[in-house]
């Protein structure tokens, strides 16, 4: 066997397991569609004014300092944490999720919904706050997501989440930082 083609099988296994990983674990455990109020809320503030961000550029060595090593991985180089291991996918408290990269504010706690997948998941962001672009790493492509601050990657979004959106904005842990309502 070409050394090519081994590699070509090898990428398409992967990125098909990741594939199925992503349906089975919606299966075992179900999504949780979010509260209809928290819905209103989220929607309120998605489609409030857009804020104007300035730009946060910083050498790779600042930006080493300043986060992880994971967070770097995830944030700098595109990088994906671990399913089930963020301690917010269970964050059930109201208040606000920032990028742990810059601080902006991103997602509030009504845009938050248990997908099953192992990733924080919300289904709506505030505006403004992520700039898209297309994402070819598992052969088939994917919409991912990064801060319009400071860069940061922070996952991707999918067609696959609650009405009314259906958008399942899938976030690496690592790259928020939740504040609780009283220290928002």
């Amino acid at each position: 066997m070409k050394r090519r083609t081994f590699v070509t099988q090898v990428v398409a296994t992967i990125g098909g397991m990741t594939v199925l990983k992503d349906v089975f674990a919606q299966t075992k455990r179900g999504p949780q569609d979010p509260h209809p109020d928290a819905v209103k809320l989220a929607l309120q503030q998605a489609n409030g004014p857009k804020p104007k961000i300035e730009k946060l550029q910083l050498p790779d060595a600042e930006w080493k300092k300043r986060m992880s090593a994971l967070q770097f991985e995830v944030m700098r180089e595109e990088g994906t944490e671990r399913a089930w291991t963020s301690a917010l996918n269970d964050e059930k408290r109201k208040g606000v999720f920032h990028c742990s990269g810059c601080d902006l504010a991103v997602f509030t706690s009504e845009m938050k919904y248990e997908s099953g997948t192992g990733w924080p998941s919300f289904f709506t962001t505030l505006p403004g706050v992520f700039e898209k672009k297309t994402d070819w790493k598992l052969i088939y492509p994917r919409t991912e997501y990064h801060c319009a601050r400071c860069g940061g990657h922070h996952g991707h979004v999918f067609k696959d989440g609650p009405a009314p959106t259906n958008e399942r904005w899938c976030n690496n842990g690592v790259a928020l930082v939740f504040k609780p309502s009283d220290k928002a």
